[in-house]
């Protein structure tokens, strides 16, 4: 592909660059920057257990105290509340007893640690409300699905999430560009296989060495290998539709948005407004969720999540075909254009048959 500033001269080339690249550098700390600075809960999903006057007085101190903070949910019991948790429909859930007496918090930190933190300081504020009465309330903690004794503060999956996203774009890059893999059969065989490796070693790191990811071993295994598998597709897709220039999409969608976006470090609900669902449509969003499901909540949770990595998949498999085979043709003309070596023809290749011998006769002539 022709270099687009080999046409002007070098001041003018520098006074671009020294534009340009100043510019996606403080696009990308924004995108990074932002979201993390502006973390607060929008629409969190908790519960309520019960419906009495205690619980009616809870509910009014937290619409009062961060208004549109929770989408509050009724369950009629603590256990139906637990069971809400385990199949992620809420984050967690508040147990009000003995007229308002005692406060039990819910809560799982395998689905967002600082959630969990989050729901146990709300606990205390009622707690606080409640005592400002003159009652003595009671408080007690209680996390339904803890995370692995092995990451207790649920680090390594908010810190293997960039690196994975990272490795998923250069492996396009590699099977793509530097490789060149032709037909498009050959490159996305490279690709479901180079992911499945992929995600079987980072598996092994993850859980195998540090503990991480103690549930569903093979599904967490294939979250893990599709989430590689829907970044470097589509990746790919792009570098065959339009170039090296899809490189550079594939990289800033994924890395530079996909992942500030997708809330791994916190919770989506937590994410200024759009910022969540945006993230949640991108492969890291929806596979750091997808494997929160997988290694600890049995799949519970993880439809939506599977189709969007699934959607991403299919989309840059078609868009590897059509780069390759279809009227854009890229990836075809730019294997067409690799130097080939020449081939002789008319007088040079006529000097270059071989003589076919023949009988001498002595005499003639």
């Amino acid at each position: 592909m022709p270099n687009p500033l080999a046409a002007h001269p070098p001041w003018r080339q520098l006074l671009i660059i020294s534009l340009v690249l100043p510019l996606l550098i403080v696009l990308a700390v924004l995108a990074f920057a932002w979201p993390a600075a502006r973390i607060a809960p929008r629409d969190l999903p908790v519960g309520i257990v019960g419906a009495g006057p205690a619980s009616q007085h809870a509910i009014q101190g937290l619409a009062r105290a961060e208004p549109g903070a929770f989408d509050i949910q009724h369950y009629p019991s603590e256990s139906a509340a637990r069971t809400a948790i385990e199949d992620r429909s809420v984050y967690g859930a508040f147990v009000i007893t003995g007229n308002g007496q005692r406060i039990t918090v819910l809560e799982a930190s395998a689905a967002s640690p600082t959630v969990a933190q989050l729901l146990t300081t709300v606990g205390g504020k009622l707690a606080n409300a409640e005592q400002a009465t003159g009652a003595r309330v009671q408080v007690r903690d209680v996390d339904v699905v803890p995370t692995s004794a092995g990451d207790p503060r649920g680090l390594v999956l908010s810190s293997a999430l960039l690196p994975m996203t990272i490795c998923g774009v250069v492996m396009a890059a590699v099977i793509g560009l530097l490789l060149a893999f032709r037909p498009a059969w050959r490159q996305i065989r490279a690709l479901v296989v180079v992911s499945a490796a992929a995600g079987l070693g980072s598996y092994l790191i993850a859980q195998g060495f540090l503990g991480a990811l103690p549930g569903e071993h093979v599904a967490t295994w294939a979250a893990m290998s599709l989430t590689l598998l829907a970044i470097g597709a589509t990746t790919a897709g792009l570098i065959a539709l339009v170039g090296s220039l899809g490189l550079g999409l594939g990289a800033a969608t994924m890395i530079f948005i996909g992942n500030p976006f997708s809330g791994v470090t916190s919770a989506p609900q937590l994410l200024p407004t759009a910022v969540d669902h945006i993230g949640q449509w991108l492969p890291p969003g929806a596979g750091a969720n997808l494997l929160r499901s997988t290694a600890y909540f049995h799949g519970h949770g993880a439809a939506g999540h599977l189709t969007v990595l699934l959607a991403w998949t299919v989309f840059g498999i078609g868009a590897v075909i059509l780069g390759h085979h279809g009227p854009i043709r890229f990836a075809a003309s730019a294997a067409r254009k690799q130097p080939s070596q020449a081939q002789p023809s008319g007088p040079q290749m006529a000097l270059l048959e071989p003589v076919q011998p023949g009988p001498v006769r002595v005499g003639e002539g």
